[in-house]
């Protein structure tokens, strides 16, 4: 029967719920794909900090998640994205994207190869009538098993001890592999990926795991700074790894009203993912025509004078020819300055006499400024222990 008060709770609980919900003192809640979610616990800075400096966990189960099964599975995905998903061992995951037919971006995200002839597509946005379509044709079963799964993100630098003492061994897993072991009568895969630039796991499970899990992991943490971190703190980490997300640092094709917004892979800098030699996919003849002329835009990491955050900001060359536009900022803890992500003309990604103008509020008045912007190369931040293997250990 139909939840006639349906409108009084709009959002749906994850699985995790009970838990983010007793430890969000401020009551910060934003909508993510339909969810309730977790900006800010109590304090952004700490929570920061615990990224970087201690462990954290952070609810993944809104992220999309598409169960891509089937003798065709391979060659249904290989249709679909640019990257070669036949060539993804078992076991293995990679990031990629996927395009429409005139080569302009949908979305990204992370590939899993669970079998042979099964895979999972995380992502941002809802893409279920697109992904039906594409598999016209492909013995392959799509399904959205967003409500299936309680996923979780374990991240920073004592993330890897947290684990061993909940009991698991991963000192074995390698980056963007993943591991299966048996917990609380059931199972939970652990990947060692992330959306923090650091070292860092992703752990997936049952809805009826989601609790012990938890639990299990707050108890094995507590001697190594392990707290909850919100979206606000993953946002800060994300822009330090040189992270970009969909609807924030460009619109998916199926959102844009304006032609001009339109972006392709190419033009994200994100040339380094696609497999030409893979044979026919979506947007590939658009893409090679762009390869051929040169794209007209770029994306760039930056880093900016003074300590304002430029998120938003207008980009200009020599202080009055627009140029380009700040699409992701922030002052970043980490690198003590302030560091920023931007579409720019292309004739501009090397940079040069590049000015930022920044609106900051003052006391209820905003001040004008034009501050000096390098480009520098991405990542801004780049720990060797996000890439060690075994993980170091305390």
């Amino acid at each position: 029967m139909t939840d006639l008060r349906h409108y009084q709770t709009p959002l749906r609980q994850t699985p995790f719920h009970p838990r983010t919900s007793a430890a969000n003192r401020l009551h910060a809640w934003a909508p993510w794909a339909g969810y309730a979610t977790v900006q800010t616990y109590d304090d952004l800075a700490m929570e920061h900090s615990a990224i970087r400096n201690a462990a954290t966990l952070y609810d993944l189960c809104p992220m999309i998640k598409y169960r891509i099964e089937g003798t065709d599975a391979a060659a249904c995905l290989n249709r679909l994205t640019v990257r070669d998903a036949d060539r993804l061992a078992v076991g293995g995951v990679h990031y990629t994207v996927w395009c429409d037919d005139a080569g302009h971006l949908i979305d990204d995200g992370t590939l899993f190869r669970l079998a042979p002839d099964r895979y999972r597509l995380c992502c941002q946005e809802r893409h279920l009538p697109w992904l039906l379509d594409s598999a016209f044709g492909f013995d392959v079963r799509i399904t959205d098993e967003t409500g299936e799964i309680a996923a979780l993100a374990l991240q920073g630098p004592t993330s890897a001890v947290v684990l061993r003492a909940a009991g698991f061994d991963i000192d074995t897993l390698k980056p963007f592999r993943m591991a299966e072991f048996p917990f609380a009568g059931g199972h939970l895969t652990i990947s060692r990926t992330g959306f923090t630039g650091d070292l860092g796991y992703e752990l997936w499970t049952t809805p009826d795991l989601a609790l012990p899990l938890w639990d299990s992991l707050t108890d094995a943490g507590a001697l190594y700074g392990l707290r909850p971190v919100g979206s606000e703190a993953l946002n800060i980490a994300r822009l330090e790894a040189g992270f970009i997300i969909a609807g924030q640092d460009f619109t998916p094709a199926p959102h844009c009203l304006r032609e001009d917004r339109l972006r392709s892979p190419l033009e994200m800098g994100l040339g380094w993912l696609i497999d030409w030699d893979k044979g026919q996919f979506t947007g590939r003849r658009a893409l090679l025509r762009q390869r051929e002329r040169g794209p007209h835009w770029a994306f760039v990491g930056l880093e900016i004078e003074g300590n304002v955050a430029a998120e938003g900001a207008i980009l200009y060359h020599n202080r009055k020819t627009e140029i380009g536009v700040i699409t992701g900022a922030c002052w970043s803890p980490t690198l003590k300055t302030s560091i920023a992500l931007a579409q720019v003309k292309a004739r501009h990604a090397k940079g040069g006499n590049l000015w930022a103008e920044i609106y900051a509020l003052r006391e209820l008045h905003y001040a004008r400024m034009m501050m000096p912007a390098r480009v520098v190369a991405r990542p801004f931040f780049n720990p060797t222990r996000k890439r060690q293997t075994p993980p170091g250990k305390l």
